[in-house]
């Protein structure tokens, strides 16, 4: 049986990932910075530069998705630092492990972001092959993505997800989206124009399992559905699905500064990101619209 290592396999995409992997028929194993009884779970730790070295020596492929959440807390000095290791840290220490023990990997399979283009409101409608933004999660995402390309020169085939926001109904961004509007207080953030370049849950987790199944599929894409929509354009979209009123006026930009400090780029910038190249492997989108989420 074909066995998927899955990093951050306790969040709300790990858990999907997982999921969706046991259900087609693979051995999932999980690395935890928590230690576990479960056979299942394998401990690690960033910072000690240690990972129980059997779960490397049991993967064929290894799924990348761990990182501390970008939306969680202001960004401090402290947090940034944070925010940056735990992605390069981590890629570098998996990088070492598999060098040594497991070079054989069938693929490596790491997550990253539709940030790295930059927080740019414009036309342009960024494809793969587009330069990296001069920003914060820009820089994040340069050198997460550069990290993960080591993979390459060991001749391990690695496939890179850029991914946009994730919608799901059990949690996360679409959640905290629809509470306020649920409440008869959801507003459009800024001026509205910036593009929201999202994808469903369920359309990433099955990329994922697309890269491992098919092995022509290598590099990077952008896991964002097709569908461009602003922030006003989705806020419109939510409340009329559930039947709320929108409040007016729109929350001003210098609002959103002051209580998100350098984080409000993240909500009040975005731009539009294709998803052509990831389409043309022969994936389909379940949710190619918003308004799928609700039919």
């Amino acid at each position: 049986m074909t066995t998927i290592l899955v990093t951050g396999g306790t969040g709300l995409i790990g858990k999907q990932v997982c999921k969706l992997l046991q259900n087609n028929g693979y051995s999932v194993l999980i690395l935890s910075r928590t230690k576990s009884k479960n056979p299942s779970i394998y401990y690690w730790n960033i910072e000690k530069n240690y990972i129980d070295k059997q779960a490397i020596l049991n993967a064929n492929y290894i799924i990348h998705l761990a990182g501390a959440a970008i939306a969680d807390k202001r960004w401090t000095k402290n947090r940034k630092l944070e925010l940056i290791n735990s992605r390069v840290k981590s890629t570098n220490l998996l990088f070492s492990y598999i060098k040594t023990f497991n070079p054989d990997l069938k693929g490596f399979i790491s997550a990253s972001a539709i940030g790295y283009y930059g927080a740019i409101t414009s036309s342009k409608i960024f494809v793969e092959k587009d330069t990296h933004g001069k920003d914060f999660i820009s820089t994040i995402c340069k050198h997460w993505e550069k990290a993960t390309h080591q993979f390459i020169s060991i001749d391990i085939r690695t496939v890179i997800f850029r991914i946009g926001v994730v919608f799901s109904k059990r949690g996360g961004a679409f959640k905290k989206i629809t509470i306020p509007i649920r409440f008869g207080i959801g507003t459009v953030l800024g001026n509205g124009k910036q593009y929201m370049p999202w994808i469903h849950i369920d359309d990433l987790c099955a990329m994922y399992l697309k890269a491992i199944e098919d092995t022509t599929i290598t590099g990077t894409f952008n896991a964002v559905c097709p569908e461009h929509i602003t922030n006003e354009q989705l806020t419109k979209t939510i409340v009329n699905a559930l039947k709320k009123p929108l409040w007016l006026p729109n929350m001003p930009s210098s609002i959103l500064r002051f209580i998100f400090g350098e984080m409000s780029t993240i909500l009040l910038k975005g731009s539009r990101v294709s998803s052509k190249k990831i389409q043309e492997t022969g994936f389909h989108f379940s949710y190619k619209k918003l308004t799928n989420l609700f039919n």
